[in-house]
């Protein structure tokens, strides 16, 4: 039978696990349950004291790795008498906001600093922008009426009828075959199946119940897809949509979350290490982009940027909502400013609503991309894609876990 990492063939040559791995894998995995259907984080910690790391498969590894990461912020998290598993929207404590951040993305974070880094992307992706945007002769008191000024050229924009739909999705597929043409190169070998993918128009009855914006992973001899968000057609200028087509097709979520479900990783590490599908996906966006693969199109590479600085300014106003008491209607001002036209799926009132009842997941989430982002700055060729393989064999991880991976 072949296994996932023949499938991922082209890394180092793995010496075959010994039985008493596996059977190590295997009580741990029993554990694992127990720490997870306990409500004391202390307690479960303890469920996992006694196995070693070093002694299990990389997978179990990375599940015994993350539990232990996450269970013991949970520890300090109910230290301060809060339920980890809750949500405390109201709360504007730093320490606790900190450890609700690591919770979702990795350790040593600080607040401070992630501000810091996340201005000095978004700065970065409206100097690119205004650098376009000039090229294309769009001006602008601000990127995001810049924004607002491209998204009203027509001749971008699908009629609102079965036939635009129908343009919209082959627009996509034909970017779909350009990026899966790029896995090779960028990521290395994927089992074969990730690439039997496509961008699906969504049926009369998906628009009428809103089952839209909906994936279907890819296993072998059955097909992938997802159904595009085209509800309001009118709404997605074909230049947004190449970034969405390397973010949910390929190279994003596609390759990754199939991967991940060979890995087969404990419901505990999903628990700890949410935002890891997300930030690759971010990730991956960018890396398309750097490839040069909107080189001849000035608008395509701004609707990449577009959907940086959404998920940038998520993030921003995530921590400024959270941290300083900024209003929602400051914080949408700023959402102006940045976007200038809120992405089809998070009209502005409705996301800063979500994000104001969910502290740090959007800042949890652009973190994780920027983690995977800075391992693979400077690396090329075939270092780029040992490096990537690294990230995607074993399924998902927390950024100190990725930091590692950077390193080897």
């Amino acid at each position: 039978m072949t296994t996932r990492r023949a499938m991922l063939a082209g890394g180092a040559a793995l010496a075959v696990t010994p039985w008493r791995a596996g059977a190590a894998a295997n009580a741990l995995r029993t554990a694992l349950d127990a720490a997870r259907a306990q409500r004391d984080p202390v307690v479960a910690l303890r469920t996992l004291e006694q196995f070693e790391p070093a002694l299990l498969p990389p997978a179990a590894r990375l599940d015994l790795t993350t539990a232990r990461a996450g269970l013991a912020i949970d520890a300090a998290i109910a230290a301060r008498g809060i339920d980890p598993r809750a949500k405390p929207a109201a709360t504007r404590d730093a320490t606790l906001l900190t450890l609700l951040l690591r919770r979702k993305v990795g350790d040593g974070i600080a607040l401070d600093a992630v501000t810091r880094r996340l201005e000095q992307e978004r700065a970065q992706a409206e100097t690119r922008a205004a650098r376009l945007f000039r090229d294309i002769g769009i001006s602008g008191a601000s990127t995001g009426a810049c924004f607002t000024r491209l998204w009203q050229d027509a001749h971008a924009l699908y009629p609102d009828s079965d036939a635009g739909r129908d343009a919209a999705v082959a627009e996509m597929n034909r970017w779909l075959a350009l990026f899966a043409a790029d896995v090779p190169a960028l990521i290395g070998p994927v089992p074969p199946y990730c690439r039997d993918v496509a961008a699906i128009r969504p049926s009369a009855a998906d628009l009428a119940t809103g089952h839209v914006g909906v994936r279907t992973l890819p296993t072998p001899g059955h097909p992938g897809g997802y159904i595009v968000d085209l509800t309001q057609v009118r709404d997605r200028p074909r230049w947004t949509l190449p970034s969405v087509v390397a973010h949910e097709l390929l190279p994003g979520h596609m390759i990754q979350l199939p991967i991940e479900a060979l890995a087969d990783p404990h419901p505990l590490r999903l628990d700890y290490a949410p935002c890891f599908p997300e930030g690759w996906s971010i990730a991956i966006e960018q890396a398309i982009a750097d490839t040069g693969a909107y080189a001849h199109d000035p608008r395509a590479a701004l609707g990449q940027l577009h959907w940086r600085l959404f998920r940038i300014g998520r993030a921003l106003v995530d921590l400024a909502i959270h941290c300083q008491g900024q209003s929602l209607d400051a914080a949408r001002a700023q959402l102006v400013a940045w976007q200038g036209e809120p992405v089809a799926f998070a009209p502005f009132d409705a996301d800063l609503a979500r994000i104001a009842h969910d502290p740090m997941t959007r800042t949890a989430e652009m973190l994780a991309a920027l983690a995977i982002e800075d391992g693979a700055r400077g690396r090329s060729g075939a270092a780029l894609r040992r490096y990537h393989q690294a990230l995607l064999i074993d399924g998902r991880m927390r950024s100190e876990e990725i930091g590692r991976r950077a390193e080897t």
